[in-house]
C-alpha cells in the first residue's frame, strides 16, 4: 500500500464508504485495528465488519465539515446523508500507525431529519 497522509487516510476511509467498497477499507484498516462508539467498546477488526460494514448501504455521502490533523490523528466532524433520509452528525477520532488506520473513535451527535449538506451528503 502507497504510503499516505493521515489526513489523506481518512478521507479515503470516507470515500470507501460512499463507493461501498469495502476491499478499498480493508487496506486501509490495520490488523490490529479497534473501533469504539457509545454502543461499542473497542471492537476489532472482524467484529467492526460485522457490526459496522452493513451500515455502508445506508449511506448516501458524507460532508466532511471540519478535518483536524495533528501528527497521527486527525479530527473529523461530519454530516453523513442516508439513503433512508436523516442527516447524521458525529465526531470522529482517527488515529494511524505505520500508514493505515490504527483506531477510530465515534462521537455521536444528533439526527437531522432533512437536513441538507449542500448537495454532499454521506
Amino acid at each position: 500500500m502507497e504510503t499516505r497522509s493521515v489526513d489523506a487516510l481518512v478521507r479515503a476511509y470516507f470515500a470507501a464508504y460512499e463507493a461501498r467498497d469495502r476491499s478499498a477499507l480493508e487496506e486501509l484498516l490495520a490488523e490490529d485495528f479497534v473501533f469504539t462508539s457509545p454502543l461499542d467498546l473497542r471492537l476489532d477488526r472482524p467484529a467492526y465488519f460485522r457490526r459496522c460494514w452493513p451500515f455502508s448501504e445506508e449511506v448516501r455521502a458524507f460532508d466532511l465539515e471540519r478535518v483536524f490533523a495533528q501528527g497521527d490523528e486527525v479530527f473529523v466532524q461530519y454530516l453523513c446523508t442516508t439513503r433512508s433520509g436523516p442527516t447524521l452528525n458525529n465526531t470522529e477520532l482517527f488515529r494511524a500507525l505505520e500508514g493505515r488506520i490504527a483506531e477510530v473513535v465515534v462521537y455521536f451527535g444528533s439526527a437531522q431529519s432533512g437536513a441538507g449538506a449542500g448537495g454532499a451528503e454521506g
